[in-house]
């Protein structure tokens, strides 16, 4: 018999009017059904907490504030296509100490469980040269919320092999105690990387650490609400900077020439933004010599 698409199979129940089912049988069937019921739901949850996931109230109230100043929590210190153009090496010669990742569209596909293929040699770059002091920051996986019990932050980290950071609230909320606690450092000796405006970056900067601004790897599979928050972020970024809005300083950085952390493009990369017309905010770097006090 053949079965309609997308629908899990249904026990036949045979033609033959003479057969009987016993009382086994029947029970069987009750527990398959049971069973069958159980899995959709499991499925319908799963899918309404992504849609609940689109709505990000840290965001939208920080959106707001920052109409009445503060702008540039929304502004990062380095603006590049991705992670193939940051000179990794010289970030951890200037004194930063730890890696925070987020996922969609930064290191993966949305919702993929690999990383991109194009990004996975400069991820083990980076990896290497921050011997390996990096975890992943999500939305979704770690967070207590969606992943009470860690399951997909379990399956996060044996498909990509990096650490997903258990929290409690979502970017740009909540502090970063347990990412303080995780690396054994301040926040400023930290480095954000993600491709959103309100929510990466402006946790990253809220918090003090350097902010890399990446852009989304592709915007197929990502949910029409953040497609939308995605659009607006980059039209204000961009009329800030503009408007001549800089990033917040850093204790390990200043505006003279923050260059230095991006590397030259391969040949037949598209180079790095550092104008606003394309990324939505300067390419502002400069390291400073690294800080004895710091290096233990």
């Amino acid at each position: 018999m053949r079965m309609p698409v997308g629908q899990p199979p249904q026990a036949v129940r045979p033609t033959c009017p003479r057969v009987r089912f016993s009382g086994r049988t029947v029970k069987l069937r009750f527990l398959r059904n049971i069973s069958i019921q159980s899995t959709r739901s499991v499925v319908q949850a799963t899918g309404m907490a992504r849609v609940q996931q689109n709505f990000n109230s840290a965001g939208v109230g920080l959106f707001f504030r920052l109409f009445g100043g503060g702008q540039s929590l929304a502004l990062p210190h380095l603006a590049v296509p991705d992670i193939r153009f940051v000179d990794w090496n010289k970030l951890r010669a200037a004194g930063f100490r730890g890696l925070v990742f987020d996922k969609d569209n930064t290191l993966s596909r949305p919702f993929a469980l690999e990383v991109e293929p194009r990004l996975r040699g400069a991820l083990v770059h980076c990896l290497a040269a921050f011997e390996g002091r990096a975890v992943l920051y999500s939305n979704s996986a770690g967070l207590k919320q969606y992943d009470p019990d860690g399951a997909e932050a379990r399956q996060l980290e044996a498909a990509l092999g990096i650490p997903v950071l258990r929290h409690e609230d979502k970017k740009p909320g909540g502090g970063c105690t347990e990412l303080e606690a995780h690396f054994g450092c301040p926040a400023s000796d930290l480095i954000m990387v993600g491709d959103r405006y309100l929510t990466d970056v402006a946790f990253g900067n809220r918090h003090g650490m350097l902010t890399i601004h990446v852009q989304p790897l592709t915007s197929q599979g990502e949910p029409f609400g953040v497609l939308l928050a995605r659009r607006v972020e980059e039209f204000w970024v961009a009329r800030w900077t503009t408007a001549g809005v800089d990033p917040p300083s850093h204790v390990r950085a200043t505006y003279t020439s923050l260059q230095d952390f991006i590397k030259e493009p391969s040949k037949g990369s598209h180079p790095p933004t550092v104008a606003a017309a394309t990324s939505g905010t300067t390419a502002v770097a400069a390291a400073m010599p690294p800080d004895p006090a710091s290096e233990n």
